[in-house]
């Protein structure tokens, strides 16, 4: 059985408790749950990958990157991707741009200027921080890193497209999201924010969402 983080079940009963919807999905969608990928340079590659496309569209493009470059899907090395000329990951589906911020992502973990063990240690604002310092790293994928690296029990990812989108349909009658809905999702969903957000995502998508 995959593992799960040691929070999930808890934070499971917590929002059974305080959202009708949620406790729906949360029997609609009883597995797989959230699963642990532990490879930081390959979450944070495969959130890159990810950006701007769906989750079907995200996922055959990294499928593609993983067969070009000999790896396994849980963990691609940096020095797999930079030696390969870079028209062999535009083939697979990326940009020029996501081959670039990918590139520059592996030149930093070989240098030894990005640490794993590091991050692991500060709090959810602080990784935010370092990561969103890097090329090609803003707050969505921060987040996907929190969540699906860190497995941070309280990330609110409001940058997501998809989860704004399922908020809307399933809390707002398909409007537009006010400031003061999310605010009050928020405060409900703490500090399990996390959980909630992944059912969500699975409300919208057959593939569950993985970084």
């Amino acid at each position: 059985m995959a593992r799960v983080p040691d929070y999930w079940h808890d934070g499971m009963r917590h929002l059974h408790a305080r959202d009708e919807i949620l406790s729906r999905f949360m029997q609609q969608y009883a597995v797989p749950r959230l699963t642990l990928r532990k490879d930081s340079f390959t979450t944070l590659a495969r959130a890159i990958a990810g950006q701007q496309i769906s989750v079907k569209a995200a996922d055959a493009v990294w499928q593609r990157v993983v067969i070009s470059l000999g790896g396994k899907p849980a963990k691609i090395h940096p020095d797999a991707v930079l030696a390969v000329q870079p028209a062999v990951l535009r083939a697979c589906g990326l940009s020029d741009r996501k081959v670039e911020y990918i590139r520059h992502l592996a030149e930093r973990f070989l240098r030894r200027e990005l640490s794993a063990a590091r991050l692991a240690r500060l709090a959810d604002h602080e990784v935010r921080r370092e990561l969103v310092s890097l090329r090609g790293i803003g707050p969505w994928t921060a987040d996907m890193y929190l969540i699906f690296n860190l497995w941070r029990p309280n990330v609110l990812p409001l940058s997501d497209v998809g989860l704004i989108r399922a908020i809307e349909q399933n809390y707002c009658r398909g409007r537009t999201a006010s400031q003061r809905k999310l605010r009050e999702l928020e405060r409900r969903w703490q500090p399990y924010s996390t959980v909630a957000v992944w059912y969500l995502w699975r409300s919208l998508d057959p593939y569950p969402v993985e970084y």
